[in-house]
């Protein structure tokens, strides 16, 4: 298996022609993933996700495929790319016939078929030709590359913990359920205490209705037992990858959780092998799907893809004072937020440390994760203002710069209490139900406006303090 995978992003302008006789203008806005660095003399096969857009009649988002990369080892690059119009399921399917007599043109140009699956057969509705614009194309599809390493989500749920004293690592999933807008909250705590006592696991799990108050259950502390495992599990509940089990009072939870992405790592990725920060934080899946019940006191809540996502903390404890965010934004786009206040001597007199990690259309921004906590040698650091019921987060990077306003409403906000390895306590203001206000901008000779998002009760957020 290759240690580093690809990532790239094209586009496409051209024509379709549907059965109705009529030619409309086509564009497909692809982004291409493999699990390997391209192989130019065999064959490579990576993932499709875009959008796809024939005027009037189709403009999918969504749409996502295979791509098969072989133009020496079988003289050819195929697209297949499945999306919605008019509410009914179409393929996109073409190649691109590679020959040394036309290199450029054999390069650049798609002939494609559209497909209806009807029936679980594929009918012809449509065919069409697309070209890759080598005048204003080129510049951005060669900058596009990049060849991340890859990162396996289910050892990133591996224990962390080695024996030391005075640790704590956490694993926690946040979700929502699309057809009701409740969150749901899942804590799983490992502590090993600071005067080296038997480590010991506990947490608890939430669910935040549309409408009613939290409830919330408490499990623990059992004596830890998970060494050696691929997740936490302590008496009766379970974190492992792909499933989620356990009861809490009133509250049980059977949960299949699907990945949707690669893992995002929040802090510097040396963070985590190497624990020199106080703490560090990650999701082994930036973006994953939830099926599955929920049951709480006479209530079930069914979840059916859900969106949320699983995390990791490993630390000395919490800090001083701290704010988080995940928000997935839609369409593939993510945005993780840990802002914090150390507790060690002399960091805890500096203004908050703040991690942003803003994935979108398959690029993460800051490209290193230090850049938004320490800017260059200290200007340029991003910056919260830490409050309840609203916090903010705003700074620069590069030609883009963010501003990030949170709302988290009191009778959406669950308050819990706790204690670091040392016994010190800590409470936690947590809403999986919380509101977000994301402004994207960047510069083009003054400051324009990139992207937005609002977000009305799916964001999941907290507040931390002492």
């Amino acid at each position: 298996m290759s240690p580093r995978g690809t990532r790239f992003a094209e586009t496409m302008l051209g024509t379709a022609r549907l059965d109705d006789g009529t030619d409309r203008r086509a564009r497909l806005d692809l982004r291409a993933g493999a699990d390997t660095v391209l192989r130019p003399l065999g064959t490579t096969r990576a993932s499709l996700a875009g959008r796809i857009r024939i005027a009037g009649w189709a403009d999918d988002a969504h749409a996502a495929g295979t791509l098969e990369i072989s133009p020496l080892a079988r003289r050819r690059i195929r697209y297949r790319l499945t999306f919605t119009a008019q509410g009914r399921r179409f393929t996109l399917d073409g190649w691109k016939s590679i020959t040394p007599l036309r290199p450029v043109r054999s390069m650049t140009v798609l002939p494609f078929t559209l497909y209806e699956t009807y029936e679980h057969e594929e009918r012809p509705v449509g065919s069409g030709t697309l070209r890759f614009p080598l005048a204003g194309g080129l510049a951005p599809f060669l900058l596009s590359f990049r060849f991340p390493r890859r990162e396996d989500g289910a050892e990133l749920m591996r224990p962390r913990w080695k024996g030391e004293a005075g640790r704590t690592e956490v694993w926690y999933t946040t979700a929502t359920d699309p057809a009701t807008g409740s969150g749901l909250w899942l804590h799983h705590e490992l502590v090993a205490p600071a005067d080296g006592t038997p480590p010991f696991a506990h947490g608890w799990a939430a669910v935040f209705p549309a409408e009613g108050p939290v409830t919330h259950a408490r499990f623990g502390p059992e004596p830890w037992r998970g060494a050696g495992g691929d997740g936490f599990t302590a008496h009766g509940i379970s974190a492992r990858p792909g499933r989620l089990t356990g009861s809490a009072g009133d509250l049980r939870w059977d949960l299949a959780e699907r990945p949707a992405d690669s893992p995002l790592f929040t802090f510097p990725r040396w963070s985590w092998r190497r624990p020199l920060l106080p703490a560090a934080q990650l999701l082994p899946a930036a973006r994953a799907s939830y099926d599955g019940s929920v049951t709480y006191g006479d209530r079930e809540l069914i979840l059916h893809d859900a969106p949320g996502a699983s995390a990791r903390i490993y630390g000395h404890g919490n800090a001083r004072r701290w704010a988080w965010l995940h928000a997935d934004l839609g369409g593939g786009d993510v945005l993780e937020i840990v802002a914090a206040v150390s507790m060690r001597p002399g960091l805890r007199r500096l203004p908050p440390l703040v991690f942003l990690r803003l994935r979108r259309r398959g690029r993460t921004w800051p490209r290193r994760a230090e850049r938004t906590a320490v800017g260059w040698a200290g200007p340029g650091r991003f910056t919260v203002v830490l409050g309840l019921p609203r916090w903010t987060v705003s700074g620069r990077s590069g030609l883009r710069r963010i501003r990030v306003e949170v709302t988290q409403a009191e009778e959406r906000t669950l308050h819990l209490d706790y204690a670091d390895p040392d016994g010190t306590p800590a409470t936690c203001h947590n809403s999986e139900r919380a509101d977000a206000a994301i402004r994207l901008e960047r510069w083009w000779g003054r400051w324009r406006p990139e992207a937005q998002w609002t977000l009305d009760g799916t964001a999941h957020a907290e507040v931390g303090t002492r």
